[in-house]
């Protein structure tokens, strides 16, 4: 069992139509290939080995070609699926009924976690997406999130613990040189990170932060008091702390960003909160008593600049923790089909039953397109901020990284928002397979429908993410891309009439989003917004999978065929809806 192989699907996205470039931009002409000359597939270790990933204080074997990274890249995610299928996933109902615990302001995880967390290090899944220099492994953040996805679909809480190393990419592109090489290399041997942004007053509203930060002349530090609740993997090696900065500020522009190294003291864990579901995560309140900190990039620009990238890098987490849960979803609930009889016949052969499966296989190879095209935006543009670290760019580049990096804001709240949406969708389904035996806790079923609840909550609930993308929506950005989508799209004859009717839906599509711009009131736009921003991501998502569908026929077709189904179902419901909507009509839905 292989959490990566036995399912192609994966695979198939590494042929991404912008992989190459990628490849390219974040090898920088393959320039670390004289360094790290070992490579994973001509090494005297097996592919399957974590030795075949380090060379002594190094990183990752470079590679000397564009075929030889996606070779690379092959052989790490195989040995992430091993490790996944092989240790994760058989430790996942243990780490679930233990959780982590409390000893003396300290946080505990729980035993297997421990397991897990030797496995990853020994196979050398830490760092990953930093430098060789550092003792990363350089992988772009499409391979990242699908490493992240095989890993979800073991266990999200664990993934949640390995998937916050990526953290460092912040304290990369915004700290100094020396806390580069001071944290990155601790983060590429297996260290942990955190994220210490939200306070009992401040959750979705950061500009509410009140944790304080104060310089210490004589040690010329910076000192942390306050409170931190709901962080993640709260008592880590290294945090990244939003505070407050500067005096008599009430707003962002007086938020800082800090790095805090548990090695100095002055954090403890006061409570360790008792969750619904992703047992294994611990989620922590902090209290900071004159912790000493290191800034982080310049004062003031903690929660404008610094915690969007942070939020981002996270959320596009998320949206890969989702699509490894719904892959797990949809597997518990196929082979349950498979087996269970009623009335003389296998369920799987009932009309209803089938239909909740073919729903669940087409959200799941739809959404994990979105995250592989949105991963592929994010690393172009940053990928073409490292470089420009080195050298000047040149016009063409710069416009490039322009396109990108927009393409990559849009895209991220689609890919967020949908994938969080369809895995808690796809969790329910896999109970109602199951019947009754899916609401018995010897099922794992009832665990992935527990852990999927959060993912449409943490790192901005889909709510925000629609407040993200509107904005991309209402100004005609997303509408120029679906065109342009549509447009580049090049079809076997299979799917060509797939693409003629999403193709329809693009005008109906228009004259919903014209009918809530002539509105011109916020509160009725305020209030359409998740419509628009459903018909917009399954829109983008139709086009996706109808592209996949012509490269891979017998990987995606079918969930192609359903999903334009489900697309027109929704889109022309939806449009309905807005057309005969009034304003007049606003206060009747506001609750009493």
């Amino acid at each position: 069992m292989n959490y990566y192989t036995d399912h192609p699907e994966i695979e198939f996205h590494l042929s991404h139509p912008l992989m190459k470039r990628i490849v390219d931009l974040k090898e920088k002409g393959y320039a670390d290939a004289k360094e790290y000359s070992a490579s994973l597939t001509s090494s005297e270790n097996p592919p399957s080995s974590p030795l075949s990933f380090r060379r002594g204080g190094g990183g990752e074997a470079a590679p000397v070609d564009y075929e030889d990274a996606i070779e690379n890249y092959k052989a790490i995610l195989d040995i992430t699926g091993d490790v996944a299928a092989n240790i994760i996933g058989p430790n996942s109902e243990s780490v679930d009924l233990e959780g982590p615990h409390l000893e003396n302001g300290r946080m505990i995880y729980a035993s297997k976690t421990f397991e897990n967390l030797d496995a990853t290090r020994k196979a050398g899944l830490w760092g990953v997406s930093m430098p060789r220099r550092y003792g990363g492994l350089n992988l772009p953040n499409l391979v990242f999130s699908m490493l992240s996805e095989v890993i979800s679909a073991a266990d999200a809480g664990f993934q949640n613990i390995w998937s916050l190393q990526s953290c460092i990419d912040t304290l990369y592109e915004f700290g100094s040189e020396e806390q580069r090489q001071k944290y990155i290399p601790r983060v590429c041997a297996g260290e942990g990170m955190s994220m210490d942004l939200t306070e009992p007053d401040a959750g979705s509203d950061l500009q509410r932060v009140m944790l304080k930060a104060t310089f210490d002349e004589k040690e010329n530090c910076w000192r942390l008091n306050g409170v931190k609740r709901f962080i993640t993997n709260g008592d880590s090696d290294i945090h990244l702390v939003l505070a407050r900065s500067e005096d008599g500020t009430k707003d962002g522009r007086g938020l800082s960003m800090f790095i805090y190294d548990k090695r100095n003291g002055g954090v403890n864990v006061r409570h360790i909160e008792h969750k619904l579901g992703i047992h294994g995560s611990p989620t922590c309140e902090l209290t900071y008593k004159n912790a000493r900190a290191e800034l982080c990039g310049s004062t003031r620009l903690g929660l404008i600049k610094y915690v969007m990238a942070l939020m981002n890098g996270a959320r596009l987490g998320i949206a890969a923790q989702s699509v490894g849960l719904s892959q797990e979803a949809y597997n518990e609930g196929l082979a349950y089909a498979r087996e269970r009889q009623q009335f003389g016949e296998k369920i799987i052969n009932f009309p209803a039953v089938f239909d909740m499966l073919s729903r669940m296989k087409a959200k799941l190879d739809a959404g994990r397109s979105l995250l592989y095209q949105t991963a592929a935006y994010v690393d172009i543009y940053k990928c073409l901020e490292d470089i420009e670290r080195d050298r000047k760019l040149t016009p063409e580049e710069k416009q490039e990284l322009k396109k990108y990096q927009r393409l990559a804001d849009a895209f991220t709240p689609l890919a967020k928002g949908m994938n969080s949406e369809y895995a808690n969708q796809n969790a329910y389904d896999a109970i109602s397979i199951h019947g009754g035996s899916g609401f018995i806790m010897e099922y794992k079923s009832q665990r992935l429908y527990r852990d999927a609840r959060i993912f449409s909550i943490y790192e901005g609930t889909t709510q925000l993410q629609v407040v993200a993308a509107i904005r991309y929506i209402i100004n005609g950005t997303m509408l120029q891309n679906i065109k342009e989508m549509a447009e580049g799209l090049v079809c076997s004859d299979a799917v060509a009439a797939l693409k003629a009717r999403v193709e329809a839906l693009i005008p109906v599509y228009e004259e919903a989003l014209a009918t809530v711009k002539a509105l011109d009131n916020q509160d009725a736009i305020d209030f359409l917004s998740r419509r628009l921003y459903d018909m917009t991501c399954e829109i983008v998502m139709s086009l996706l999978i109808i592209r996949d569908a012509a490269a891979a026929p017998e990987l995606f077709e079918k969930s192609a065929n359903v999903y334009v189904r489900m697309t027109e179902e929704d889109v022309i419901g939806k449009a309905a809806y807005i057309k005969n909507f009034n304003v007049e009509s606003l206060d009747s839905f506001r609750a009493e």
